[in-house]
């Protein structure tokens, strides 16, 4: 019976019974507090010591339990969504790949073997944006892979200045001169993989990838990557005075700019990938406040009804004719309940709806920037990116679930499929409790107790439901135009941020390559070097040769004088 097995089923029951056998393990740290960093001496040579680290604490073991319970539902989910694929195994190879490297990126503290799981994050992503070999999978797996790059690239840099302490340890990082350098390059390495601006346009790219690799991706392994690496050097990081003021300034910028955003894209996946970076851009506010377990727990909960909410949006893009597109669906409400009740557990967790989990973590996070002395102006505009969260979720469940059907009428959607509704399940029941269970029992978040006014308590929810009211009352065909204009563009377009991160950049460095290979290394290098040292020796030997042939009787009779003198001289003396 399991050697009939689909591979995607076995990695599924594989990284499930892993997620459930370190699960005690996990509220045992949790609860006593524990940490333990186990370091492996490979070669000690001199005064050089190569060592391997593994760190153990609540926060590496938690995270491992969550990106695993979520990779197996979506590797179940891929049993039935994938089934038709010829490369299936393939697939799941590449997958698990995924989910080794963003294993190896939690237990590790060392940072030039950190760099192996953070490296293998980028290429085997680029593999999967890629998996439908077409341009556009093309076009948007470059843009990722290269907006990936520079983050890199900032660890590298990282690396090499951090040779001064003598150790790579990011638990164990101190003040020193050139702390601000390292700040500024693991704050830009964290941005690049967690899409804040300016690399914000590679996330809604890298939505040509299989609908279940990018539940993955925006759940709980790529995009997470850089929130869990300022998490593990926030220690480090907080003693430099630009760090939470930049951050904060940042992550509101790009909460705003998903949030609108959303309310302007029609792509059902698209709309999902916009929610992802405005949540992103509330755990790096989180960061930008000093509370890093807090911008944890939100990335679990958020981590949890985002898979959910990407396993039904796959669910309906596959019953309905591969369509994505939110404006010829509708009324699937009454074909597809189970996955209907699914997608609106999660889209009314990513609103912060009381006592389901994305409210413990997300009130908690704007009750906290009430609380301290922040901005005002920040403040409003967090509160207004809230708002547009309401708005945008309750604008997709206009559109898709509940609006007149626009779908072709003779497509019935059915629910018959157990990976489907097992993997949906388990996610449904995670996005209800996983909130009220991580408050309770994990971490340790609020060191102190802070109290609010009932006015301030009770703001979000007031947000919350004036973002529902407005765009209940101004959602309709001519608040959101159906042709394209510039405003529509500027918000479509993130900002303009799309074109100017794909053509413009990319015209502009292969003509500089081009104008400098062509001064350049065919031009003056021509010149100066090769082709200039061969045409001066070519004209000097042909003067040369010249000189010989008309002066050849003038050397005959030169060599004869020459040999009379001698001939004189020898006769005489």
């Amino acid at each position: 019976m399991f050697l009939k097995l689909k591979s995607s089923s076995i990695s599924s029951l594989f990284l499930l019974l892993y997620s459930f056998m370190i699960f005690p393990l996990t509220c045992y740290f949790a609860m006593q507090n524990i940490s333990f960093l186990i370091e492996w001496s490979i070669l000690n040579l001199s005064s050089c010591n190569m060592a391997f680290s593994i760190i153990l604490d609540p926060v590496s073991l938690s995270f491992s339990n969550v990106v695993c319970l979520i990779s197996g539902c979506v590797m179940m989910f891929s049993s039935s969504y994938m089934s038709h694929d010829p490369f299936l195994k393939r697939f799941t190879w590449l997958v698990m790949l995924f989910v080794a490297s963003m294993n190896l990126l939690v237990f590790i503290p060392s940072l030039p073997a950190l760099l192996l799981g953070w490296d293998g994050l980028g290429i085997v992503s680029f593999a999967l944006v890629i998996y439908y070999q077409n341009m556009k999978s093309l076009g948007a797996g470059m843009l990722t892979v290269l907006a990936n790059r520079i983050g890199d690239v900032m660890i590298l840099i990282s690396i090499g200045i951090l040779v001064l302490q003598g150790h790579w340890t990011i638990t164990l990082m101190f003040d020193f001169h050139l702390s601000i350098f390292v700040g500024l390059t693991i704050l830009i390495a964290a941005m690049t993989k967690s899409a804040q601006i300016p690399f914000s346009s590679w996330l809604p790219a890298a939505m040509a990838a299989p609908t279940p690799v990018s539940a993955l991706v925006h759940s709980s392994t790529l995009v997470t990557a850089g929130v869990f690496l300022l998490i593990r050097f926030f220690p480090f990081l907080s003693t430099c005075a630009f760090f939470k003021p930049t951050l904060l300034f940042i992550s509101v910028l790009t909460l705003l700019m998903a949030g609108i955003g959303a309310n302007y894209e029609n792509d059902l996946k698209k709309i999902i990938a916009l929610s992802t970076l405005s949540q992103l851009g509330v755990m790096m506010m989180s960061l930008g406040m000093g509370m890093p377990y807090l911008a944890l727990f939100h990335l679990y909960t958020h981590a949890l009804f985002k898979a959910l909410l990407f396993l039904c949006a796959g669910a309906i893009i596959h019953n309905s004719s591969n369509t994505q597109d939110i404006r010829s669906m509708g009324m699937i409400y009454n074909q597809a309940p189970l996955t209907i009740s699914c997608m609106n557990i999660a889209n009314l967790s990513l609103c912060g709806a009381p006592f389901l989990s994305g409210f413990y973590s997300k009130d908690l996070i704007l009750e906290i920037s009430l609380f301290e002395p922040t901005n005002f102006l920040m403040v409003f505009l967090i509160f207004l990116a809230t708002g547009m969260t309401a708005a945008y979720s309750l604008r997709l469940s206009f559109c898709s679930l509940w609006g007149a059907p626009k779908n072709i009428p003779f497509h019935s959607k059915h629910e018959k499929d157990y990976y489907i509704n097992f993997s949906t399940l388990i996610l449904s029941l995670s996005a209800i409790s996983a909130g009220f269970f991580l408050q309770t029992i994990f971490l340790q978040f609020n060191p102190c107790p802070f109290i609010i006014p009932l006015t301030h308590k009770m703001l979000t929810i007031t947000v919350i439901l004036l973002g529902l009211f407005f765009a209940g009352v101004l959602w309709d065909e001519d608040f959101f135009p159906k042709k394209m204009n510039k405003t529509k563009y500027f918000f479509n377009t993130m900002w303009f941020l799309a074109p100017i991160s794909a053509q413009p950049l990319t015209s502009f460095s292969m003509i500089l390559g081009t104008n400098l290979m062509k001064s350049i290394d065919q031009g003056w290098l021509e010149i100066i070097g090769g082709q200039g040292a061969l045409m001066t020796l070519s004209s000097m030997s042909k003067q040369n040769q010249e000189l010989q042939m008309k002066s050849f009787n003038f050397f005959i009779t030169l060599m004869i004088l020459a040999l009379i003198t001698l001939l004189f001289s020898y006769i005489l003396f």
